[in-house]
């Protein structure tokens, strides 16, 4: 018998994922323009700064999921709150480079606390039986920050200079966040091995036994790994590539496809996807990137085949949020969780932090069909990562 999806959790985490998102890395691409013209920075500086940002917060990410099994992920997401709010006035108030630099570290860090590997873990730590189908309606909401915060931000910026914005940002991190991350933590106030005395359900029990746990939990983080350099690879440089390619103005048009169908994507699972198991789904995810690609590389400059690489490529990217969150789960467990999270974290934010400059690199020595071709590569080696998962999974779970 299925428990009762805790709502009020879901639509509550959903609203501080818009923030957390919104504010702490959405914004950023509108506001650093006028950051580089105010510290006499090339702009490449700023978005070469975030992206050291990420491979250190990336660093950090295991102990911040061990934080979450042992105290509880929603008291650490209420702390993040608080570092979250303090990072960005630091970042406001910086007198020089150096405090700036310093503030959008601590921001990078901040997120850790407070974005979807936390926000899974307290979602198991609440109702670990019924955390798969919370995390895909959280997800489904949370998808929607980029779409809010660019119109908001870019308004904002229009009344005022990015110092400004970047407070009132931090007043939303403090006045909103910090409560619902505060009353959240009431609800799942101690780690997954303690979840069952709370009467919130059973734990989960993952369905990989302990003789091949290690082998499988390295096949998944290297499966995240390659994904999540492909589709931040190509999301980061996505309109350069497409006029590369020959699309032109267009190719604005057609990137802007992606964010609905990363939406869409979340949605057909949601309603469809009850009865797909999360292996089956993560391979499904792996496949969807290199295929999307392959699409662009045999269409283009076609304007129909470059929106469809951008529908199949926005709806595998939404897909992976949902794998990120049930995989592990159904594989190992509710017990550790938060640990696990914070491995895969780690890997997914320094793929995301190298994979533009390496693509940027490949782009300008070798051009967008190398680029292209290569990915596609990638994204069929994580497809057999998968597959081999998938494989270990369907073997673990037949009788002996």
């Amino acid at each position: 018998m299925s428990e009762r999806l805790p709502v009020s959790a879901i639509v509550s985490l959903g609203a501080t994922q818009i923030i957390g998102y919104g504010t702490l890395y959405y914004s950023f691409s509108i506001l650093a323009p006028d950051m580089a013209l105010e510290f006499n920075w090339p702009v490449e500086w700023v978005f070469g700064l975030l992206s050291a940002s990420l491979f250190l917060s990336g660093l950090a990410a295991p102990l911040a999921g061990r934080w979450m099994d042992r105290f509880g992920a929603g008291r650490v997401m209420a702390l993040g709150s608080l570092a979250a709010a303090l990072s960005l006035v630091v970042c406001a108030v910086a007198p020089n480079p150096a405090v700036f630099v310093a503030g959008i570290l601590c921001v990078e860090l901040a997120a850790n606390l407070v974005q979807y590997g936390a926000a899974f873990s307290l979602l198991v730590q609440i109702r670990p039986r019924e955390a798969s189908r919370s995390i895909t309606y959280l997800t489904l909401i949370a998808g929607f920050a980029s779409t809010i915060f660019w119109p908001i931000t870019t308004f904002l910026h229009g009344q005022m200079d990015w110092r400004e914005v970047y407070l009132v940002f931090a007043a939303l991190n403090l006045l909103l966040c910090l409560p619902l991350h505060g009353w959240l933590g009431i609800q799942g106030k101690v780690g997954t091995r303690n979840t069952a005395a709370l009467g919130r359900g059973e734990p989960v029990v993952g369905i990989l036994p302990a003789s091949v746990r290690d082998s499988g939990f390295r096949l998944m983080l290297a499966g995240m790994g390659l994904l999540s350099f492909v589709n931040s690879a190509l999301l980061f440089h996505l309109v350069p590539v497409l006029t590369g390619l020959g699309l032109g103005q267009t190719a604005v048009l057609v990137a802007t496809v992606f964010g609905p169908a990363q939406v869409l994507s979340r949605f057909t699972n949601m309603i469809f996807g009850q009865n797909l198991k999360p292996l089956h789904l993560a391979v499904l995810t792996a496949l969807l990137a290199p295929s999307a690609i392959f699409i662009l590389s045999v269409s283009y400059p076609a304007i129909p085949g470059a929106l469809l690489f951008a529908t199949v490529f926005g709806f595998g990217s939404g897909l992976a949020s949902i794998v990120f969150g049930t995989l592990p789960l159904v594989l190992f467990g509710s017990e550790g969780y938060g640990a696990r999270q914070g491995q895969m974290t780690l890997v997914r934010l320094v793929a995301s932090a190298i994979s533009p400059f390496g693509l940027a690199f490949l782009l300008e020595t070798s051009g967008a069909d190398v680029v292209l071709w290569s990915l596609v590569v990638l994204g069929l080696v994580a497809g057999a990562l998968f597959v081999a998962l998938a494989r270990l999974g369907r073997h673990a779970v037949q009788p002996a």
